[in-house]
């Protein structure tokens, strides 16, 4: 049954651009936290009981609105059609590398990928899948990359731990897993070259 406290949540959700966590709801509802928690849990079941189109899910680390899984293929091919945005292959392959390698530096995406990923990372920053932290010792050199919560939530993913094992369908899987090995057993590790290609699309930073 619908209460004050779960409409309010709703509509708080509804208008989110990004996750809110139960605490965030709590304050804004002026309401207890294990109270919004159990009005979380009772919306939850509502949307799955009455297999509504749409669910409430827990996305990185926060609560937000999210299309139901049967109705991807559906929600996909409208989405894609005609879209003149969507990461280039060589962004996504990147992009992959990054995910599954995080924190990396920016020169072993290079040389994974085997070309300068310069201007792929720069699309991934400025679309908020990637950042790219400060060095720890303090230095002006590039930091380390790794993936945001935007892209955890594009994703749709709780944590990183839910990201599907590297299996022969993902872009360059050979080269992610012999990378992964590196990781690994870095005393196997011989010297990283990367190609001084850079892969730009026809405005530059657009792949």
């Amino acid at each position: 049954m619908t209460t004050p406290l779960s409409g309010a949540i709703e509509a708080l959700l509804l208008m989110a651009t990004e996750s809110m966590t139960a605490i965030e709801l709590a304050e804004a509802t002026q309401s207890p936290v294990d109270e919004v928690e159990q009005a979380l849990a009772e919306i939850v079941r509502f949307y799955d009981d009455h297999q509504r189109g749409i669910e409430v899910r827990h996305l990185a680390g926060g609560w937000r609105f999210w299309t139901r899984a049967d109705h991807a293929d559906l929600i996909s091919a409208w989405v894609l059609e005609g879209q003149h945005s969507r990461l280039s292959q060589a962004a996504l392959e990147t992009l992959a590398v990054i995910a599954y390698l995080q924190p990396i530096a920016r020169s072993r995406v290079s040389a994974v990928r085997g070309v300068n990923v310069d201007g792929v990372v720069r699309t991934l920053l400025a679309r908020g899948l990637v950042a790219e932290n400060e060095p720890a010792d303090g230095s002006r050199g590039a930091g380390l990359l790794t993936t945001t919560d935007h892209f955890a939530e594009r994703m749709g993913l709780e944590s990183l731990g839910d990201l599907p094992p590297l299996a022969p369908h993902l872009p360059d899987a050979s080269a992610l897993e012999e990378e992964l090995a590196r990781v690994v057993h870095p005393e196997d590790t011989g010297t990283d070259r990367a190609s001084s290609h850079q892969e730009t699309g026809p405005e530059g930073d657009q792949r």
